[in-house]
């Protein structure tokens, strides 16, 4: 039996998700940036009311996956949170600045993860030799890595999920995910090994909102991108300070 994994972003998605057949989910917030860490409300309710096991991502900020010490700090108590809200695991990714796995960080949010189940995310996508990392994460004895084979998604990365998953040799289980739909999933099932997939099964539906404003957007228009880093300004709000103490 294939076990699927449903990326979902809220509690209501997890219980749905359940209720669909998924053995478990992954929830995230703001999966527009591929997902960070939610809310503890979210994780409560999730865990309360999916019955199927949660993994949690634990990612502060959209953008690559070379943190701060701050960023560090933050994430070892989301899961410290994460775990004492019940979670059945946790979901991380960290990289150095030379596209290598970071070993020493990696091991210890796994030693603060301690009985949870751990899986590597895509940030191992973007490392700089899959097969290194892989090795890598094996010795840590990390228990998945989520991987669409550093393609885009599933289908153009079939051929390393598939080199991905001997190499592994049952160490570590590989996670196939990244565009997996009913027409393409019995590709990857297919591979000898591959024991478990990953999917977002997500449709639009329409706000209930009767009043609407158009012609305003709260938010910024998106566009992805793992090399850009969006910081405070610390002078621009000096300058605004200034400004509005001006008038």
């Amino acid at each position: 039996m294939i076990l699927l994994e449903a990326c979902v972003d809220t509690p209501g998605g997890a219980m749905a998700a359940a209720r669909a057949g998924a053995g478990r989910v992954e929830l995230c917030a703001n999966l527009v940036e591929g997902g960070t860490t939610p809310s503890a409300g979210s994780i409560a309710l999730a865990v309360e009311r999916s019955d199927a096991p949660v993994m949690v991502m634990v990612r502060p900020r959209g953008g690559d996956f070379l943190y701060s010490g701050g960023e560090l700090e933050e994430m070892r108590r989301d899961i410290a949170v994460a775990g004492e809200l019940g979670a059945h695991g946790v979901v991380f990714g960290l990289l150095r600045p030379d596209g290598r796995v970071d070993q020493e960080r990696t091991a210890m949010l796994i030693e603060d993860a301690g009985p949870l189940s751990v899986t590597f995310h895509r940030a191992f996508d973007l490392c700089r030799d899959p097969f290194e990392g892989l090795e890598t994460l094996a010795a840590l004895a990390v228990d998945r890595i989520l991987t669409s084979g550093q393609a885009p998604g599933m289908p153009e990365g079939l051929g390393l999920i598939r080199e991905l998953v001997a190499a592994a040799d049952g160490r570590l289980g590989i996670l196939p995910g990244g565009g997996i739909r009913p027409s393409n999933v019995g590709e990857v099932v297919a591979i000898p090994g591959v024991e478990e997939v990953h999917v977002r099964a997500a449709r639009a539906r329409p706000s209930p909102m009767t009043f609407r404003r158009f012609g305003i957007a709260v938010g910024s228009p998106y566009e992805p991108d793992e090399y850009r880093l969006v910081d405070t300004d610390t002078e621009g709000i000096r300058a605004l300070l200034e400004a509005a103490t001006a008038v």
